[in-house]
């Protein structure tokens, strides 16, 4: 059996930072992820798509990201279960937790932290006759390399973030981009959305609003789509690749049947202190939970990661006192009763 002081559910950006604040605690993290490598989304999925609100780094590419937080978290040695689904959770009489994975590994920790993103996602698709018989021939949900559309032609659907950002990203990649929505107005950040105007008026971007997608054209690899722009004939485009990004359709999976409070899919937690769920000792952070006012975004999931680890301390260790103060060597007992230390030029004091 594995133990630990903080079990992660979830090694995307907001499991992994949680590594690096609870080792400043002195606090030892095992993570579980069902992904076969760490960094969630942004590793498996995005790892080239470029994130703008990361403090300090005015563009960073996910996948970069998630190189960065690795290193950011050596120090403090995590460890990890990959590959692996965390199935059921038991509490026992001391108020500690076992978690059991789909393949039956068993991790003991007095903290469970569940950070699992969006949880077990599918992309959300178009309802077209063609589009099964195209996918992986020109019809692709998730851009991981973008190079595949080096001086080809692109058509993106859809009008959210994602639309956005690679449209302005195969700008500078793609022979030629087209951007379909079926609105004038988008779902984006502002930004992105003149930044795509932009683009537009210099004709790096083909921007066609209102219409949609109505079919696909080829034989054994996509040549084109039909597009239906309102109030007009409908017209065909030539293209190489057509990218329905609509977002992606997320289910907690076996989290969901573990007691918590649940709704509309996200986990319910107390913002005002510590984002603790309805289960004592057990957290959830990032976009994985909900609350009042909560915003999905990564740095988001920073701050309550942040939280988290200080009221997690207090659990395992109810009668020590602390004060942050600086940067210097200190040493405090995990929950097991082992000594931890890390790094001198980056452990914050513990009194």
């Amino acid at each position: 059996m594995i133990t630990t002081d903080i079990l992660i559910i979830g090694a995307g950006p907001t499991g992994l930072f949680t590594v690096f604040e609870a080792g400043l605690l002195k606090l030892k993290c095992h993570l579980i992820d069902a992904l076969p490598i760490p960094g969630g989304q942004c590793a498996e999925i995005y790892p080239k798509k470029p994130i703008y609100d990361i403090p300090g780094f005015p563009e960073v590419l996910a996948g970069d990201l998630v190189n960065n937080l690795m290193k950011q978290i050596a120090p403090f040695e995590p460890q990890f279960t990959l590959g692996e689904r965390a199935e059921t959770i038991e509490k026992l009489e001391d108020g500690t937790f076992i978690v059991t994975t789909n393949k039956g590994t068993q991790h003991h920790a007095p903290i469970v932290a569940i950070a699992g993103g969006l949880g077990s996602f599918e992309p959300r698709k178009p309802q077209l006759e063609e589009l099964a018989k195209f996918e992986d021939k020109g019809v692709e949900y998730i851009i991981k390399d973008p190079e595949i559309y080096r001086d080809k032609k692109v058509v993106i659907a859809g009008g959210g973030d994602s639309a956005l950002d690679w449209s302005i990203f195969l700008a500078d990649v793609a022979s030629e981009v087209t951007l379909v929505h079926r609105r004038n107005e988008f779902r984006g950040a502002l930004d992105s959305v003149e930044k795509v105007q932009e683009l537009k008026n210099l004709g790096k971007i083909n921007l066609i609003t209102p219409a949609e997608i109505k079919g696909i054209l080829g034989e054994e690899q996509v040549t084109g789509v039909v597009v239906e722009k309102k109030g007009e004939d409908p017209f065909i485009l030539d293209t190489d690749h057509f990218i329905p990004l609509f977002g992606l359709s997320p289910k907690l999976g076996p989290i969901g049947n573990w007691g918590l409070d649940i709704e509309k899919n996200a986990i319910k937690v107390d913002n005002a202190l510590d984002y603790q769920t309805n289960i004592p000792g057990v957290y959830a952070i990032g976009d994985v939970n909900t609350y009042p006012g909560k915003l999905k975004l990564i740095l988001s999931g920073f701050h309550e990661a942040t939280l988290m680890c200080q009221s997690a301390y207090k659990r395992i260790f109810p009668n020590k006192r602390y004060v942050m103060k600086y940067t210097t060597v200190g040493g405090v007992e995990g929950f097991d009763g082992t000594k931890k230390e890390a790094p001198k030029a980056i452990v914050k004091a513990i009194v």
